[in-house]
């Protein structure tokens, strides 16, 4: 089921209030919010080397259901699934 514009717009704000990102050994400063994991959001335009990952403990991935890690680089869960 799609969700509307604003449903996504609510969930986007979630993901990023309880986002972690720049908490990762692989973050790199450049103004980016985070939230990598999410859809609407692209993979990170600066960084560019996996140093170390905790996509696996941050509470987006356990409320959301994610499976995946290192959304900053190889894109969001559903990217990684291919969808």
């Amino acid at each position: 089921m799609e969700m509307s514009p604003e449903e996504m717009q609510k969930k986007k704000e979630m993901v990023l209030s309880m986002c972690v990102c720049a908490n990762c050994p692989s973050w790199e400063e450049c103004g980016e919010e985070g939230g990598y994991c999410f859809p609407t959001i692209a993979k990170s335009g600066c960084i560019t080397e996996e140093k170390g990952c905790i996509c696996g403990g941050c509470p987006v991935t356990e409320k959301m259901g994610l499976k995946n890690v290192y959304y900053c680089t190889r894109g969001s869960e559903k990217e990684q699934l291919g969808m």
